[in-house]
């Protein structure tokens, strides 16, 4: 998941490649040409965001969309596509009514596409949500208020500026709120993924990083030691995981069926119900639970710090003011809840 600056050659192929798609899913009768007389659809369309495409993601969600085929009573076929913005794209032509969506993509399929949050996904270690932390090496000493009192004395290691955990969200919950510049907070400011900074971290190459706590759980199975070496001085708030979107038009007895097809799949006991769990375990999921559109809020939080700062740089004192209300607002949600 990222928050992209997208260049306006990039905007231009994305257009063109969701034109293509829609265009080809509209000449296999998508959007209304598929709906029945009594006005709800005879065919869904359920997209994927994959980055590997169909041949890899196919087979891991083809058994769990031939179930909800059976228990919705309508057919349901993927479209998997690497591009998000393609598939906001095709549900706002509403060329697919059902979605599976990384947060930030789903965040605009509500705002541009008329789609609204059913469900999210639960990991297989119980989590439907993930943290960015700050990591230092064990018994270093260092602490948060010394490394938030700068001075040029540690060298710092940053994730790629489009990571969402190692950039987006340090920035958006811990330094901008407290007018701190990394590059003009560290002795030296470095960029790496996730297990690169942890490394650089144990070993003592660099003093602080950010990572996030899936990586946590991933050092802690593949390298013990290593992870041994390492404390957290400091986590975000929940980051939300991928989610089930519909659109809001869908005849509401079909969204119901949907939604409580969703809830339910690989829960219970029974031959049948394992086997639906290991369909989730194929997807690395234990199964979905009930969400609304208020669960993507860290999300909002994330695109309105970022907003402020482009407004900041650009010098457009209403566009700036828009986003400071905007962020106050967010903040102020996530501070009263639990």
């Amino acid at each position: 998941m990222s928050l992209s600056r997208i260049s306006p050659t990039r905007r231009l192929i994305a257009a063109a490649g969701a034109a293509v798609m829609i265009l080809g899913l509209a000449a296999c009768g998508g959007g209304e040409d598929k709906k029945a007389a009594g006005g709800a659809p005879s065919e869904i369309t359920f997209s994927i965001l994959s980055a590997e495409g169909q041949a890899s993601a196919g087979p891991l969600w083809q058994p769990l969309l031939d179930d909800m085929s059976k228990a919705i009573g309508v057919p349901v076929k993927p479209y998997f596509g690497s591009n998000y913005t393609v598939l906001v794209e095709a549900m706002r032509g509403n060329h697919t009514q059902v979605g599976w969506f990384s947060a930030k993509p789903e965040v605009e399929a509500i705002d541009r596409a008329k789609a609204e949050v059913i469900a999210r996904t639960v990991n297989r270690e119980g989590l439907d949500s993930y943290q960015s932390t700050l990591i230092v090496k064990k018994g270093s000493g260092i602490t948060l208020d010394q490394v938030m009192a700068c001075g040029k004395k540690y060298n710092f290691g940053i994730g790629d500026a489009q990571s969402t955990s190692g950039t987006l969200a340090p920035l958006t919950f811990l330094f901008n709120p407290r007018g701190v510049v990394p590059s003009q907070c560290f002795k030296t400011v470095r960029s790496a993924n996730h297990q690169a900074n942890a490394f650089g971290v144990a070993t003592g190459v660099i003093d602080v990083a950010t990572s996030n706590s899936v990586n946590t759980i991933f050092m802690r199975k593949e390298n013990p030691q290593l992870a041994g070496q390492i404390e957290e001085i400091w986590t975000s708030p929940p980051i939300p995981e991928s989610g089930i979107v519909v659109r809001e038009d869908l005849d509401p007895a079909l969204k119901e069926k949907i939604r409580s097809f969703f809830l339910t799949y690989g829960q219970g006991e029974g031959a049948e119900a394992e086997r639906q769990r290991k369909v989730l375990a194929d997807l690395e999921y234990s199964r979905f639970t009930a969400a609304d559109d208020s669960y993507l809020d860290p999300i909002r939080e994330m695109i309105a710090d970022q907003k402020l700062g482009e407004a900041r740089a650009k010098g457009d004192t209403a566009a700036a003011a828009a986003a400071e209300r905007e962020l106050q607002r967010l903040r102020s949600l996530r501070e009263v809840r639990p």
